[in-house]
Protein backbone atom coordinates (compact mmCIF):
# COMPACT_ATOMS: atom_id res chain seq x y z
CA UNK A 1 0.00 0.00 0.00
CA UNK A 2 1.37 3.39 -0.97
CA UNK A 3 1.46 6.79 1.29
CA UNK A 4 1.71 9.66 -0.91
CA UNK A 5 2.70 13.25 0.67
CA UNK A 6 0.92 16.64 -0.98
CA UNK A 7 2.64 20.12 -0.71
CA UNK A 8 1.40 23.25 -1.90
CA UNK A 9 3.47 25.49 -4.53
CA UNK A 10 3.59 28.61 -6.28
CA UNK A 11 4.76 28.97 -9.85
CA UNK A 12 5.82 32.18 -12.16
CA UNK A 13 5.55 32.63 -15.81
CA UNK A 14 6.06 35.43 -18.00
CA UNK A 15 3.84 33.61 -20.91
CA UNK A 16 0.72 32.42 -19.34
CA UNK A 17 -0.56 29.87 -16.26
CA UNK A 18 0.22 26.86 -18.13
CA UNK A 19 4.15 28.19 -17.68
CA UNK A 20 3.29 28.94 -14.20
CA UNK A 21 1.75 25.52 -13.24
CA UNK A 22 5.07 23.56 -14.98
CA UNK A 23 7.71 26.19 -13.42
CA UNK A 24 6.62 24.94 -10.04
CA UNK A 25 7.03 21.09 -10.73
CA UNK A 26 10.26 21.81 -12.69
CA UNK A 27 11.14 23.58 -10.00
CA UNK A 28 10.15 21.23 -7.37
CA UNK A 29 11.42 18.06 -8.89
CA UNK A 30 14.69 19.38 -8.51
CA UNK A 31 14.27 18.54 -4.37
CA UNK A 32 11.41 16.43 -4.72
CA UNK A 33 11.28 13.02 -6.41
CA UNK A 34 8.43 11.15 -7.62
CA UNK A 35 6.07 14.02 -8.21
CA UNK A 36 2.92 11.70 -9.67
CA UNK A 37 0.61 14.61 -10.09
CA UNK A 38 -0.90 18.36 -9.35
CA UNK A 39 -3.95 20.10 -7.96
CA UNK A 40 -4.78 23.81 -9.41
CA UNK A 41 -5.79 25.34 -7.00
CA UNK A 42 -5.74 29.23 -8.21
CA UNK A 43 -4.49 31.15 -11.25
CA UNK A 44 -3.48 34.76 -10.27
CA UNK A 45 -2.04 37.47 -12.40
CA UNK A 46 0.73 40.25 -11.88
CA UNK A 47 -0.52 43.55 -13.73
CA UNK A 48 1.82 46.77 -13.64
CA UNK A 49 0.81 49.83 -15.63
CA UNK A 50 -2.78 48.05 -16.61
CA UNK A 51 -1.04 45.24 -18.13
CA UNK A 52 -0.64 41.79 -16.90
CA UNK A 53 3.00 41.10 -17.12
CA UNK A 54 2.84 38.02 -15.28
CA UNK A 55 0.95 35.10 -13.98
CA UNK A 56 0.88 32.62 -11.24
CA UNK A 57 -0.31 29.42 -10.30
CA UNK A 58 -1.01 28.02 -6.67
CA UNK A 59 -0.90 24.05 -7.56
CA UNK A 60 -0.88 20.94 -5.04
CA UNK A 61 1.83 18.23 -5.96
CA UNK A 62 1.61 14.65 -4.75
CA UNK A 63 4.35 12.20 -4.25
CA UNK A 64 4.95 8.95 -3.29
CA UNK A 65 6.72 8.51 0.21
CA UNK A 66 9.82 6.31 -0.12
CA UNK A 67 10.33 3.49 2.55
Amino acid sequence: MSVFKVIELVGESSSGWQGAVEDAVQRAAKTVDGITGVELLNMTAKVQNGKVTGWRANVKAAFEVQE
